[in-house]
């Protein structure tokens, strides 16, 4: 099929000024006001709610919550026969009060499996498909109607390359059917919730792409109750947009719904792995500003020409200021991926994401 995807001519992003970060607030649009989708933006909930400047953000601009750990495995059930709610009750509260889309992530990834889970499945294989059961069945039970939309299987897939993740309890133990598994739980336990699968770097490693396209065609075709794929998008500002557009197009054509689900836009390298960035550019220049800027006009402008309306779940920002990304920390190097900076001002990174949804 031909690809739908428009090249676009390079512009300038000018800041604008704002109130003092101290305010919390910067007059300019609403992000989610102006798309036809939602727009998301994942949290840390307990952080967040001590944040008065970072509420008042996140209020403005964000239709629709993703928690960055408090609704994984190792925060509901840190011990056996333990749930622990309370903090998704406290974010669940806090997004109907304010009108927002509450989103699920995530019910089963490896690495927020906790390690007594771990230790009594190499012990128990059939344990874990019971537990898998009760766990989703409780958790999504318990939150029927009022999650919108769940990953319900995180990260199934090798880091590089097609084939599944093989250093995970879950393929270890049940092998690759305990994906499936997952989408027929989740899918009784609440019809109508909108359920994903997601991983990363589908954007640009075809061989992993097109086996994770393989395999939700083949649910797909047997009646497997998946609704869409989610591309986390944490894109490196040289992937070039050509391959970006292939891959969302190719997705499309599923007729699933399309989540970006987790993006950020980073300058340096890293290898996937935890301390494995490369500090290729150690300071944030006006030149690569403007740069950031355009790519995430291009992101947003290829999401809305390529995915069609009934089809677009949202974009959602994996954190939106530089301050509080995930980046830093997990891969040792300093970035600056998101749309505003350490002080809660406005990047041009906003002004060209914005200009994009329009």
């Amino acid at each position: 099929m031909k690809l739908r995807y428009i090249f676009i001519t390079p512009f300038l992003f000018f800041g604008c000024g704002g109130l003092p970060p101290e305010d919390g607030f910067i007059d300019v649009d609403s992000l989610h006001t102006i798309s036809n989708f939602p727009i998301g933006a994942a949290l840390r909930f307990l952080p967040f709610r001590n944040d008065p400047a970072l509420q008042r953000l996140q209020k403005h601009h964000f239709d629709s919550y993703t928690a960055g750990n408090d609704m994984k495995m190792y925060s509901i059930m840190p011990e056996e026969g333990v749930y622990d709610f309370s903090l998704i009750d406290a974010i669940l509260a806090y997004t109907q009060e304010n009108d927002q889309r509450l989103f699920g992530h995530n019910l089963i990834w490896h690495s927020s499996t906790p390690n007594w889970v771990k230790k009594k499945a190499q012990k128990d294989p059939e344990w874990l498909s019971d537990f898998m059961k009760r766990y989703i069945y409780t958790y999504v039970g318990r939150y029927r109607g009022a999650v919108h939309g769940w990953d319900v299987v995180n990260e199934g897939l090798r880091t590089k390359g097609g084939g599944y993740r093989e250093d995970s309890i879950w393929y270890e133990v049940l092998g690759s059917r305990y994906i499936e598994q997952a989408f027929h739980y989740a899918h009784e336990a609440d019809p109508e919730a909108v359920l994903f699968y997601n991983d990363f770097n589908t954007e640009r490693d075809l061989e992993k792409f097109n086996f994770m396209i393989d395999m939700v065609e083949d649910f797909i075709k047997r009646g497997v109750p998946i609704s869409g794929i989610g591309f986390q998008m944490h894109i490196r500002m040289d992937i070039p947009n050509e391959v970006i557009a292939s891959t969302l197009q190719r997705a499309a054509d599923t007729g699933l719904q399309i989540h970006l689900s987790e993006v950020d836009i980073i300058f340096n390298h890293h290898d996937d792995t935890r301390g494995g960035g490369v500090q290729k550019l150690k300071t944030l220049t006006p030149k690569m500003e403007q740069a950031q800027a355009q790519k995430y006009y291009e992101l947003a402008l290829m999401y809305q020409n390529l995915i069609p309306a009934d089809q677009q779940y949202g974009i959602t920002l994996w954190g939106f200021n530089d301050r509080d990304t995930w980046i830093r920390p997990f891969f040792g190097i300093q970035d600056w991926p998101t749309i505003y900076d350490e002080r809660l001002q406005p990047k041009p990174a906003l002004y060209g994401f914005l200009k994009g949804l329009r």
